[in-house]
């Protein structure tokens, strides 16, 4: 691969796009962005400086002024701190959907991703990465799966950091979220046309992986276009 590649994976909470991204960076060579954590950074700023949530000139005044800068697998740092495991408690969840629901935050975090795939390669995941920080990238993926599944990996996640919860709880929250992301103005959460649908529900991770894998190579090698597929 001697030119720029985009590996778009978007996705609903929960479906394992940053594990799976992650991983497919490391394995392809290329740049891993976790556009999520960067509508967290954002999130967590906004309620550390007191800013309301529903104070759009504020929330846009934060994410444009931003020193956002991804230091390596699960790191980011927010002017100067790393806020990788700050930005992982769950009061930043609630706080970064709505954050991301915020059409002048999404413009000005969407130009600051575009900048960071003109460079070199990435595998970047999101919600909006395949339909608009980059419509036209050669590769573009939907992960999903149901939202109890996803709430269980939530769980055994918080878990692992020692916080327990209510799966139960975790599935109202997934499909409340589910709901806000797709029905938002700017950049709602959808399948790009042209994307590869990968229901993750009963996959392990590296069967996720291997098929992404098989497509990115396939279709940075041949350069035919990719239709929309169905991996169940």
């Amino acid at each position: 691969m001697d030119k720029i590649i985009i590996v778009a994976i978007d996705g609903p909470a929960g479906a394992g796009k940053s594990t799976i991204a992650r991983s497919v960076a490391e394995r392809l060579g290329f740049l891993y962005i976790d556009t999520g954590a960067m509508y967290r950074a954002i999130a967590l700023w906004a309620l550390r400086t007191g800013t309301a949530l529903d104070d759009m000139h504020r929330l846009e005044a934060l994410a444009v002024s931003a020193e956002l800068k991804l230091d390596g697998p699960g790191k980011i740092s927010l002017n100067g701190e790393d806020v990788s495991a700050a930005i992982r408690e769950p009061s930043i969840s609630e706080a970064a959907s709505k954050v991301a629901a915020v059409g002048a935050v999404r413009r000005a975090l969407v130009e600051k991703q575009q900048q960071l795939g003109e460079s070199t390669s990435v595998v970047m995941e999101g919600r909006d990465i395949g339909t608009v920080v980059f419509p036209e990238a050669q590769v573009k993926f939907y992960l999903d799966a149901n939202p109890r599944i996803r709430a269980d990996r939530r769980a055994l996640e918080l878990a692992e950091r020692g916080q327990e919860c209510s799966v139960d709880d975790l599935v109202r929250e997934i499909e409340e979220r589910d709901s806000r992301d797709r029905s938002r103005a700017h950049s709602p959460l959808r399948q790009a046309e042209d994307a590869v649908y990968l229901d993750t529900s009963a996959l392990s991770p590296l069967e996720v992986e291997d098929e992404i894998l098989r497509v990115v190579r396939a279709r940075t090698s041949n350069g035919k276009s990719l239709t929309r597929q169905h991996v169940e």
